[in-house]
């Protein structure tokens, strides 16, 4: 299934959003290129994210075929290191739903690099199609998004280290949580899975 039309719309009004608070955060957000730390260990990503993906990798077979076979040289050597484990379907990518497989995703492939990393620069070589969890990494973030008055802000363990309370509360950045559950419910499967099956679509 094709992207959603409004993706483009939400993934502006996340970088926009992204961009601000960094703007408000100044110093206290140290995210740079090279910094990969949150580019370690598996996490999930909805259908959204692993169609972005997809579309991602079909347009550098188009622009740069040698990186998208690269790319997905580094998710099958990911999947062949790490497959055995998944938590989950193995021939679909789908994580599993069960707290069983929960509990062992937690676990799973903590210390791995993502296989969008370039070993070399340090750069994510699908920076413009990265997942939301991606994109809102860093600056603060309501942790529970869908329930209202949560207070409990997120971010990088590397950032706001000395700020206080009030200082990393005027970071906050918005998610924009409503638009993307909209547009994941225009896929009859929004199940979750990880990035290097998302890769090999």
């Amino acid at each position: 299934m094709a992207l959603p039309a409004r993706d483009s719309e939400l993934v502006q009004i996340i970088d926009v959003a992204f961009a601000d608070a960094a703007r408000r955060a100044g110093p206290m957000l140290v995210c740079r290129p090279g910094c990969t730390q949150c580019c370690h260990g598996a996490f999930a990503i909805n259908e959204l994210d692993a169609q972005r993906l997809a579309s991602g990798i079909e347009a550098l077979r188009n622009e740069n075929p040698n990186l998208a076979a690269d790319l997905q040289r580094r998710a099958r050597i990911w999947l062949y290191d790490h497959g055995s484990g998944f938590p989950g379907n193995p021939q679909t990518g789908r994580l599993g739903e069960t707290d069983a497989e929960r509990t062992r995703f937690e676990l799973y492939a903590n210390a791995a690099p993502c296989p969008a990393l370039d070993p070399a620069t340090g750069r994510c070589d699908v920076y413009q199609w990265r997942p939301m969890t991606c994109r809102i990494f860093g600056p603060p973030v309501r942790i529970e998004p869908e329930i209202p008055n949560a207070s409990a802000l997120g971010h990088c363990e590397l950032c706001f280290t000395n700020a206080t309370t009030a200082q990393i509360a005027a970071c906050e950045m918005p998610t924009a949580h409503d638009l993307e559950q909209q547009l994941l419910d225009e896929f009859p499967d929004n199940g979750e899975t990880i990035v290097a099956f998302a890769l090999l679509r």
